[in-house]
């Protein structure tokens, strides 16, 4: 068998494995589905709906940081949605509106939540496994797993990049279920 593409889950591995590798197997084929388009193409709506690639971009960005931010640990909002304008609480409620972004702004917005998102739910996983209880709903004697943590952000990618593929497909024509073989993800800018 040929080299498996890097966001190939396994096929025989921990549940830490295959959860996460379902993760970055969504998040590769969102990215892909996104890649290489200009503002014009990124904003682009079709038919009734205002959604655009761009907006998902910026949405699951703010998810991302959301879910390995407030929801785990409790922690604020950091940047960069602390500090767009208009910000008062949870920057969810304007993620879409991607007002004055470039195409770069909104690539680099997304590479970059998703490398923090990596890195704390990596660091996560090691101190406590997937049946640790996190800071969403503690406040209200709610336990929540970091396990649920990673299934609700699979089924919001999963929702999101069917979106992706309907709008990448209006604008140029790109179908298909997963990236070409020798595609990658485009490393975060520093």
């Amino acid at each position: 068998m040929d080299e498996m593409p890097p966001w190939e889950p396994p096929f025989d591995g921990t549940e830490v494995e295959h959860l996460l590798g379902a993760l970055d197997r969504q998040r590769a084929t969102f990215r892909w589905k996104v890649d290489g388009l200009d503002d014009d193409a990124l904003a682009r709506t079709v038919g009734a709906s205002s959604l655009t690639l761009g907006g998902l971009m910026k949405h699951l960005a703010c998810v991302e940081d959301e879910k390995w931010g407030p929801n785990l640990s409790g922690a604020g909002y950091g940047p960069p949605w602390a500090g767009m304008p208009g910000y008062a609480g949870s920057p969810k409620e304007y993620t879409f509106d991607t007002t004055g972004m470039s195409a770069a702004d909104l690539y680099a917005t997304w590479d970059r939540s998703v490398a923090r998102s990596r890195q704390r739910l990596a660091d996560a996983v090691d101190a406590g496994g997937l049946d640790q209880q996190v800071a969403l709903g503690a406040d209200q004697g709610v336990v929540v797993s970091l396990r649920r943590l990673v299934v609700d952000l699979l089924e919001e990618y999963a929702r999101h990049t069917g979106h992706a593929d309907l709008l990448r497909e209006a604008v140029d024509g790109r179908v298909g279920e997963d990236p070409p073989p020798d595609w990658r993800l485009p490393a975060p800018p520093p």
